[in-house]
């Protein structure tokens, strides 16, 4: 009976973060055509970052704030760190391949704006190499912890930079941000402005981060009755309760033929998750590699190098991603036979 409440639990939470994708993918593209923005930054910046913010709370409550044993908070921690960029870079591209292949077909190309694309996975691919090296450092070495640890800050600056530089070519050629409907808030006869988008942009996050942990609580509950490990939760049910439910975005997106904010959603959360997360638990925790969370480092590591081999490739169909998915998968039975 108990397991039933529970995936009744979670079937409610993914309505309400469906309903809260669709309100916020509405808005967010308003906001991006009226900033002039391309879908680069509406999609890589503005949305990734909008939508993992909720995710990047999780390590930071459970090192600084969470009660308990601190090696159960540590493994939390890095677990959800390192956890999320394997769940983006696999589960997600899988679940976006199927999206599309039900809108379309397996030889479907998908056109994401490929020079902003390339950026994510070549800063991605660099942070989480430097982020898995900092795993080896030990923690007595303080200054070479704190080396990477600002490397990857300042990268990510360096990152933003570009993309938003990038901006203003792309618009002009042809790659601005629109929105094909009008603003939801709209039909409620209240005025187009800047006003009511703000409303509804932000009453949208809201309701995804209620839906969010409203999720978490029943993904956690659902990991008790099951008797799974602190560790072992941390790394595959954090990220998937956290990262997943948001990224519906994309799928929205990728079925409206909106390639480059549906990629862009993704890796742009990427570049976060694996450059400012990783900073904050090579600081704040002892940031050490174990048995499970090394194959799983290979298997992101993997799974980055295979996305941005395809970013260089430059076509990229339905069928190309469906190797992440494997990837995946294949680290999932590895860790419950663990």
């Amino acid at each position: 009976m108990n397991l039933f409440l529970n995936l009744s639990e979670l079937l409610a939470a993914l309505a309400v973060i469906f309903l809260a994708a669709k309100i916020f993918t509405n808005a967010i593209e308003h906001a991006g055509e009226r900033l002039g923005l391309s879908e680069g930054v509406t999609g890589s910046i503005f949305a990734a970052i909008a939508t993992a913010l909720p995710e990047a709370i999780v390590p930071i409550v459970a090192v600084c704030l969470a009660p308990g044993l601190v090696l159960d908070n540590e493994h939390v921690a890095v677990g959800a760190i390192l956890g999320a960029p394997l769940m983006l870079s696999t589960l997600t591209f899988v679940m976006l391949a199927i999206a599309a292949a039900f809108k379309f077909n397996l030889r479907h190309e998908l056109k994401p704006e490929i020079s902003g694309f390339r950026r994510d996975m070549i800063f991605f691919a660099g942070a989480y190499a430097c982020a898995a090296a900092a795993l080896y450092i030990p923690t007595e070495w303080t200054g070479g912890r704190s080396l990477i640890s600002a490397g990857l800050v300042g990268g990510y600056v360096l990152y933003l930079f570009l993309t938003l530089k990038a901006s203003t070519g792309l618009v002009e050629g042809g790659h601005g941000t629109k929105s094909d409907e009008a603003l939801w808030l709209t039909n409620l006869r209240l005025p187009d402005n800047a006003v009511i988008l703000t409303v509804q942009l932000s009453g949208a996050l809201a309701l995804l981060v209620f839906g969010a942990f409203w999720f978490i609580d029943g993904v956690k509950a659902g990991a008790e009755i099951c008797g799974l490990p602190v560790l072992i939760l941390s790394l595959l049910i954090i990220p998937i309760a956290t990262e997943l439910p948001e990224k519906i975005n994309s799928i929205i997106w990728i079925q409206k033929k909106k390639d480059t904010l549906a990629f862009g959603n993704i890796s742009g959360a990427m570049v976060f998750q694996s450059m400012l997360l990783p900073a904050i638990g090579i600081t704040l925790t002892q940031w050490q590699p174990t048995p499970i969370l090394l194959p799983g480092v290979i298997i992101t590591m993997t799974a980055g190098l295979w996305l941005l081999a395809l970013a260089y490739h430059g076509k990229i169909r339905i069928w190309h991603l469906l190797p992440n998915g494997l990837l995946y998968f294949a680290y999932v039975q590895f860790v419950l036979q663990s």
